[in-house]
């Protein structure tokens, strides 16, 4: 028996035995690590500081640390694992492109019939009724400025009118009864084109329906709504917005006045043998939408009629219904050409309190005021073929506005001086012949 064997069966291990078996106990492990270690190169085995790596396991730097990421068996560069596109909670290398990955029949959660192309749709909740007039009025408003249909057309796609859509059209039809005619005529278009795209005839005519027991309440704003609605009805049914029939379904059954008076109102012009086939001038053509040569006759008619009857305020009425303030300086223009083409003084005293009237109620503003006195201004020399004494005239017919407080002291100023002045002698002291 070895006597190291007996002082460790006992416990007693001398100093010298207990070296030797530390001894053997590293040279176990020395031997371990090369096995497992696959490095050939006796270089590799030294580290920078000419110690081998891995020599004493018990130090810091043979420990093994199970959290880290690099090669345990000392290969590789020394990179990141996938090239930093991989591990958990990675989104994967930058520009990197996945391709639509197609259903796996062995996936556990494949489902065969939700199996498809995949649609996503915007869904737009149905508009509340309360809801409806706060969301048209805006809509209405803003096309009486632009006119254009397909842009009403487009934001009605956009809403979700469900049951209600039938109401748009006797909105449309209420707001434009508080307005101009041309907003009617705009309304009657905008009718004819939703018709049969947006709205059915069967929808028109539950629209013009509702509106018909509305009257009573339309008539406190409004006093002429019944007579406004007759004619809205045959513009509808002449456009083939309302069906042919839709005046019969009334007869005998309207207890409504009003109602009545509207309906009756309608068939007249149904009715009527004029030229008028699709009703189009019912209401007139509002505003700029009028050809200029239109306009001028309407003005110059407007100028002749107030010449026979002196009635200011019906000449106002007639020139604000024209709708055309951009405009009104082809009024002036021709109220100045008819003082002098007219002969007397009855014409000119009576377009100065025209014009003056004009002035103070703002119908007229200063730049249209300018402008006609101007073309007329520019336009004297043809004007003087006609009419010799036009420039005299002018000069007469300025002083007077000016001193009506109608035009400005400037605008007096820029009127052409007369041409070459005649005398007749030369003896005469210079007399100007007339």
């Amino acid at each position: 028996v070895y006597p190291g064997v007996v002082a460790e069966v006992n416990g007693n291990w001398t100093p010298q035995e207990k070296a030797l078996h530390e001894a053997r106990l590293k040279a176990k492990a020395k031997r371990r690590l090369r096995k497992s270690s696959s490095r050939n190169s006796t270089s590799e085995s030294f580290s920078e500081s000419g110690e081998l790596s891995g020599s004493d396991p018990h130090s810091p730097k043979g420990k093994v640390n199970a959290s880290d990421r690099k090669s345990r068996t000392g290969k590789g560069r020394g990179l990141p694992k996938k090239g930093g596109a991989g591990g958990k909670g990675v989104w994967g290398a930058a520009g990197m492109v996945y391709e639509d990955e197609e259903p796996d029949m062995r996936d556990p959660n494949y489902d065969e019939s939700a199996q498809g192309d995949t649609v996503y749709a915007t869904v737009v909740p149905e508009v509340d009724e309360k809801e409806l007039e706060k969301m048209v009025n805006p809509i209405v408003q803003e096309y009486f400025e632009h006119g254009d249909t397909k842009e009403v057309q487009m934001l009605l796609k956009g809403l979700n009118l469900g049951q209600h859509k039938y109401e748009f059209s006797s909105l449309a039809v209420s707001l434009s009864l508080e307005g101009k005619a041309s907003h009617r005529e705009l309304t009657s278009r905008l009718l004819s084109d939703l018709s049969g795209k947006m709205l059915s005839q069967s929808e028109m005519a539950r629209a013009f329906d509702k509106i018909l027991k509305e009257l009573p309440d339309l008539i406190l704003d409004t006093p002429e709504a019944p007579q406004m609605l007759g004619q809205f009805i045959a513009r509808a049914i002449a456009d083939h917005v309302l069906p042919m029939s839709f005046l019969d379904c009334y007869k005998g059954k309207v207890d409504c006045d009003h109602a009545r008076v509207a309906l009756d109102r309608a068939e007249v012009l149904l009715n009527m043998k004029r030229e008028m086939v699709r009703l189009d001038n019912v209401w007139g053509v509002g505003g700029g939408l009028r050809p200029v040569k239109h306009l001028v006759k309407e003005m110059n008619l407007l100028l002749k009629e107030y010449l026979i009857s002196g009635d200011v305020s019906e000449a106002e009425h007639c020139l604000r219904d024209l709708e055309v303030p951009h405009f009104h300086h082809e009024l002036v223009y021709e109220a100045v050409v008819m003082v002098l083409e007219s002969k007397g003084d009855t014409a000119s005293h009576m377009m100065i309190k025209l014009l003056q009237s004009f002035w103070k109620t703002g119908l007229i503003t200063v730049d249209q005021m300018n402008r006609g006195f101007q073309r007329v201004y520019d336009e004297l020399p043809e004007i003087n073929l006609d009419v010799p004494h036009a420039h005299s005239i002018m000069e007469t017919f300025v002083d007077l506005c000016y001193q009506e407080s109608v035009i400005t002291k400037q605008l007096r100023d820029a009127c052409p001086a007369r041409g070459r002045k005649r005398f007749v002698s030369e003896g005469d002291g210079g007399a100007i012949k007339n």
